[in-house]
Parts: C-alpha cells; structure tokens; sequence
C-alpha cells in the first residue's frame, strides 16, 4: 500500500504550495480567513494536536484541488478549554462540512477525540462516499494503523513503473481493491 510518509507528504505540499507562488505559511493564514468566509466544498480534517505542524502541508494539499479545510484550534468560535461545549461544535462542524478526513497518523489513531470524530463521520460520511483517511507514516515508514481503518477508503499516491507520482495525480482506493481520482470524488 502506498502510504505517504510524513516527509514526503511534508516535501509534496510545499512543492504545491511554491507552485502557487505561496509559502506554507501564507497558506495556512489565507486558510484561516477562509474558514470564515469560504463556500468552497469543505472537509472537515479529523487530527491529532500533536500533528499540529502537518496542518500546513494538509492545507496546502487540499488547497491545490479547490478545497476549504476546517481545522477546529483555527476556529475563533471554539471554546478555550475543552468542554461539552467543544463536543458538540465539533460534532455541528463534523455534519454541516461536506466533506470527512481523517488524517490518520499514529498519534491520531490513539487519539480519543479523533476516535470519537471518526465515529460522528462514519455516521454522517460514510454512507454517502464523503469520508476518507490520509494514513501518513513515520519517515520510517512505520504505520500503526487500527484494524478498523481498513473499512475506511483511503488516499494514496499512484504508482507508474515502480516509481510513486506525488505531485499530480492520487486516488481514493477502496476497501473493495476499487478505486477512484481524488480530484473526482472531491467533486461529487
């Protein structure tokens, strides 16, 4: 399975960021005002605090196929300290964006919050083909993915000739062996 490690998932978004003429920081600043803004299809991005560094890149990839990430410690309307109330906003943001992922690193797959995300998402997602996982793996290419992530599609990168294409083309691939463009299933 070709899962993205972080470093070249790191390397990708900020070849598709300097492509645009941006660094990954005027990204992640522009994606903040879009949260307010915005009427882009949007995803809602299930992650682990302790990945709070990759959300750039994950913006920045997103960014590159027309989309808005919702990211919830970029929320000026969230609660400063956990609560009841951050739940629920959170479950409110999971329903109304378009869009599922979960960006599925190791810290994130012990996560429980985005364990409890998860289970809102395949609730409201799964049925209608509008959740995904983006495993990204230690640059040791070590993955410690659950069992139950395996019912989930996912995102890979493509494989011609033996070498991996980052910058152009991905793919949903399904539990099935089926799969599909990104670009396509960010679209439907």
């Amino acid at each position: 399975m070709p899962i993205f490690t972080k470093e070249k998932f790191s390397n990708l978004a900020e070849r598709k960021a300097t492509s645009r003429g941006k660094s990954l920081y005027s990204v992640l600043n522009e994606a903040k005002v879009e949260l307010k803004t915005s009427s882009k299809i949007g995803i809602f991005l299930s992650h682990s605090h302790k990945d709070k560094n990759l959300i750039k890149e994950v913006i920045s990839f997103f960014k590159g196929v027309n989309v808005s990430v919702y990211v919830d410690w970029m929320d000026d309307g969230m609660p400063e300290k956990t609560s009841g109330e951050t739940a629920l906003k959170i479950k409110s943001k999971i329903i109304t964006n378009d869009k599922f992922i979960l960006l599925a690193t190791n810290d994130a797959v012990i996560s429980k919050w985005c364990n409890w995300e998860l289970g809102i998402g395949d609730t409201f997602k799964f049925s209608k083909d509008n959740l995904l996982i983006l495993p990204l793996s230690e640059n040791s290419g070590t993955w410690n993915g659950n069992e139950y992530l395996q019912i989930y599609p996912r995102i890979e990168s493509v494989i011609q000739n033996g070498n991996e294409i980052y910058d152009t083309i991905f793919r949903i691939k399904y539990p099935d062996g089926t799969t599909k463009w990104l670009h396509e299933w960010i679209k439907e």
